[in-house]
């Protein structure tokens, strides 16, 4: 019996028959899993056969706040979208802010299971318990903000809450993003998932309230966190005024942001130009998600050249990379008019600017000719020719078709060396931090269940100095294996599942992360846990999604980089003459691995590591 946190049901539509059916959600599973990232990936390892087509109706999308989400813990008002990617095939699981996610815990619902697929476009409205599939034709084609506002006029009622796809989702670009409000679930292409299934949005309304298992103890819990938050050095005082683009700054000084396409990190740093000055003079607001007293998205208006009068939420850092270190464009209105285009569209920014910096790249060394960009001068900086990129990539026009779905596909395309230019892990295209700078967070990238995500084990200790659990070298591979376990179970566990705000936990809550959680858990849900339960509970799910990704036929082999990352040394900046040899590759996977307990070999857990998390069921499935 749920005490609080849960509602304890899951929403479950099958848009093949029409089906919509409520279930229950075993308290087992909330025990386990908790929520979140954990949800999507259990129900994604079950329900999800192997080899199933990532864009054919046998691929689901499961939408999961957590048990924090729509109490008043400030910072947790996050959904995970997960499914089968198809831009990678292995688990495809994305995060979003917002108010979307308070929403759909109000209206009733932990889980949403969405399957099959519909014959015409549709989108769901949920109200209080109350589901109904709605014809999506009017709303088809529509860039998201407008089909946001056109579905509130229609259901009318203005306090709505929509998750919908644009343009790249219904043309199934595999970089196709879903737009909740400014937010986006982005990467891994689940916004094509969602365009595959006719599904153009998600409209949730909800008056429902939830349940604190121990009012006193949550006030408590959350009392410290408050604290926390006040007395951290960098939460209020910077991160509230400035966001993530301080990190721009910051990446820039350790020599670890990269730049046009790669090839230039350490020699092309454009702080003056698009770092946090140069963003003042643009800001003229900020946003806060659902009960966030922090606010750190930040509305900045462009104001020259053919962009003034374009507003955008951001650009964040990831952003200000891909459209500006990874394009050589230090433009700062032209990177905002990229932003918004990009969420208007329903394009992730990291996987679109990265592809755009290749299509550059391979234009500079004579592979990519003007013929084949019909006309549109690719040379790094042309900010004119990346904005029109933007648009065919999202319409599948011309050059568009070539490089919608991303750097490995395109590449496979063209052939004539181009892979050798394309920046991805297993498929997903890298993001704004040169690892060969950062050693754990590389390792990070090269063993994500996602693929190449900066998400799933943020090594802070190395980007930011941080000494948790202890203070490291960041160009060492000593001990970077261990980290980097640690990283990705405490990061799952206490952001991605509960789910909170990793910026919250980075930058006030990372000395306490997991007592912090254990002791909300108990608060709120009346489920007991130890801080050591907490990382544990990381460590399950990232085993289960291996497991996923084991059975899609991924191995040690893939735990890998682009070659430029195993054999350029940086040229220039603080991180000069640093690189990831395939030997130190292999030293720290041995090391991630006997953490793990996973096969030295082949990277497979193994069936004493499952048993020991309670997934003796997976090992049988796995054959191990």
């Amino acid at each position: 019996m749920y005490q609080g946190g849960y509602t304890g049901k899951i929403l479950r539509i099958n848009l093949t028959d029409k089906t919509i059916k409520e279930e229950k959600l075993p308290l087992e599973v909330a025990k386990d899993f908790i929520g979140g990232a954990g949800f999507g990936i259990k129900y994604l390892f079950d329900e999800v056969k192997p080899g199933t087509d990532p864009l054919g109706p046998g691929n689901k999308l499961i939408f999961a706040p957590g048990p924090f989400t729509g109490t008043t813990i400030p910072c947790a008002s996050r959904i995970s979208v997960t499914g089968k990617s198809p831009l990678t095939h292995t688990v495809g699981m994305c995060l979003s802010g917002g108010h979307f996610p308070a929403e759909m815990k109000h209206a009733g619902y932990d889980v949403l299971i969405i399957e099959g697929k519909s014959e015409k476009p549709t989108y769901i409205w949920i109200k209080d318990g109350e589901v109904q599939l709605r014809d999506g034709s009017k709303v088809w084609g529509t860039r998201t903000f407008d089909c946001q506002q056109i579905i509130k006029d229609d259901l009318n009622d203005q306090n709505v809450r929509v998750a919908c796809i644009g343009p790249a989702g219904e043309n199934l670009s595999k970089l196709a993003c879903i737009i909740n409000e400014r937010r986006a679930a982005g990467r891994k292409g689940l916004g094509a998932v969602m365009g595959s299934k006719n599904l153009k949005a998600i409209a949730i309304r909800g008056n429902g309230t939830l349940e604190i298992a121990s009012k006193e103890r949550f006030k408590i819990a959350r009392g410290e966190m408050l604290k926390a938050m006040k007395e951290s050095p960098v939460l209020y005082p910077q991160f509230a005024l400035t966001g993530t683009p301080s990190n721009v700054d910051n990446t820039c000084a350790l020599g670890i942001f990269p730049a046009k396409n790669w090839s230039a990190t350490g020699k092309f740093t454009p702080v003056e130009k698009i770092g946090v000055e140069a963003l003042e003079s643009r800001n003229v607001g900020k946003e806060h998600c659902y009960i966030c007293p922090v606010g750190c998205s930040l509305l900045r208006l462009a104001r020259t050249g053919p962009y003034a009068g374009i507003l955008s939420e951001g650009p964040e850092f990831e952003t200000l990379y891909s459209f500006g270190g990874q394009t050589g464009v230090d433009n700062i209105d032209s990177i905002i008019a990229a932003d918004r285009l990009c969420d208007e569209l329903g394009l992730d920014t990291i996987s679109t600017g990265v592809t755009i910096g290749f299509a550059m790249e391979l234009f500079e060394n004579g592979i990519l000719t003007i013929t084949d960009t019909e006309g549109l001068e690719l040379h790094f900086g042309n900010h004119q020719a990346m904005n029109r990129l933007i648009y065919l990539m999202a319409f599948r026009d011309g050059l568009g078709e070539l490089l919608a779905d991303g750097v490995k596909i395109a590449a496979g395309k063209i052939g004539r060396g181009a892979d050798r230019y394309a920046m991805h892990i297993k498929g997903l295209e890298l993001p704004g931090y040169d690892v060969r700078g950062a050693k754990a967070h590389g390792l990070s990238y090269a063993t994500a269940y996602t693929g190449g995500d900066h998400n799933r084990g943020y090594a802070f200790q190395e980007i930011f100095g941080l000494p948790i659990p202890y203070a490291v070298d960041r160009l060492s591979i000593e001990g970077k294996g261990k980290l980097t376990k640690w990283n990705q179970d405490v990061r799952t566990a206490t952001s991605d599942c509960p789910t909170m705000c990793v910026f919250l936990l980075d930058t006030a809550m990372a000395p306490m992360a997991t007592e912090n959680t254990a002791s909300l858990m108990e608060a709120v849900t009346g489920l007991t846990y130890k801080p050591q339960d907490i990382e544990k509970v990381g460590e399950r799910i990232n085993n289960l999604a291996r497991a996923f990704n084991v059975q899609e036929g991924f191995t040690r082999a893939e735990d890998t980089f682009p070659e430029r990352l195993m054999t350029e040394p940086l040229e220039s900046g603080a991180s000069k003459g640093h690189f990831i040899s395939k030997e130190d590759l292999k030293v720290m996977l041995d090391e991630y691995y006997a953490a793990r307990g996973w096969a030295l070999d082949t990277g497979i857990p193994t069936r004493e590591k499952l048993v020991e998390l309670g997934l003796g069921s997976v090992a049988d499935q796995l054959g191990v």
